[in-house]
């Protein structure tokens, strides 16, 4: 099947699906063998961020921007759009990190090893909602132009997602879960993206003025999750260091594959 007939909707749906479940194939490492040590996995997190932050501009705010300077002469308003977009993506974000419910699981504990599954557990689920604009921002990007426009995203942000399936899985160990059970919990959170995928690939393509909302939208979403979650987690332990080179290569790498893909 040649994926690049399919529609922009399909292939928002599969690129994502495809780069969320690079969420599970990350985590593999949970179930067989000796595990990274934190500064590696700080080091693997800082490539995260750094390929997020890339895609948030290069292959989701400048198309905004161009996007925009289609539809509207007057100079001001493109940047006033956009800059608005990004902010209500943040926002939203913002708006599910405060709302959904941060404990669910193993409840009934006391002390500083409560606290430590807590913490645990608001990263699994701040990873879990960080991962639907992902999905958003792929979807956005196979809607905005197909197969040339999306393939990028998908790339980088399946990349990206396995550190954080492994981080996922390793936060699970220390707290005492099964190498399967903690396998399989951080592989489900990758699954939320073919979600945002959809909407994201749906949205856009049924309603052309949306294009540029949504494509700026999906990088204030993204933006929003380096900043409060992703760097904060990798300088927690004092591997700073190691975390800004991770940050540097993810970034380089990923404006390296937004313009040869794209």
């Amino acid at each position: 099947m040649d994926v690049t007939t399919l529609s922009p909707i399909a292939l928002g749906f599969l690129g994502s699906l495809a780069a969320g479940s690079l969420t599970a194939v990350g985590a593999i490492p949970a179930l067989f063998g000796r595990l990274p040590s934190r500064a590696t996995r700080d080091l693997s997190l800082g490539f995260a961020a750094g390929v997020m932050l890339a895609a948030s501009f290069f292959s989701l705010i400048i198309p905004a921007l161009d996007a925009a300077e289609l539809r509207y002469d007057n100079g001001a308003v493109v940047p006033a759009l956009v800059c608005v977009a990004i902010l209500l993506g943040m926002g939203a974000v913002a708006l599910m990190n405060e709302r959904l419910p941060h404990e669910h699981f193993r409840t009934g504990r006391e002390g500083p090893e409560a606290a430590s599954l807590r913490r645990v557990w608001l990263f699994i689920i701040a990873i879990t909602i960080h991962n639907f604009p992902e999905g958003l921002a792929v979807g956005v990007g196979f809607g905005s132009g197909g197969y040339e426009n999306g393939l990028p995203l998908a790339i980088g942000i399946g990349l990206q997602n396995a550190p954080e399936g492994l981080a996922v899985a390793v936060s699970l160990l220390g707290e005492g879960y099964t190498r399967r059970g903690a396998w399989g919990i951080a592989a489900l959170t990758g699954m939320v993206e073919p979600v945002g995928g959809l909407i994201g690939a749906g949205v856009i393509t049924l309603s052309e003025p949306l294009l540029p909302w949504g494509l700026a939208f999906a990088a204030g979403a993204m933006l929003y999750v380096i900043s409060h979650e992703i760097i904060p987690e990798t300088h927690r332990n004092g591997h700073q260091n190691r975390a800004t080179l991770g940050l540097a290569i993810g970034l380089v790498l990923m404006l390296f594959l937004d313009i040869w893909l794209g």
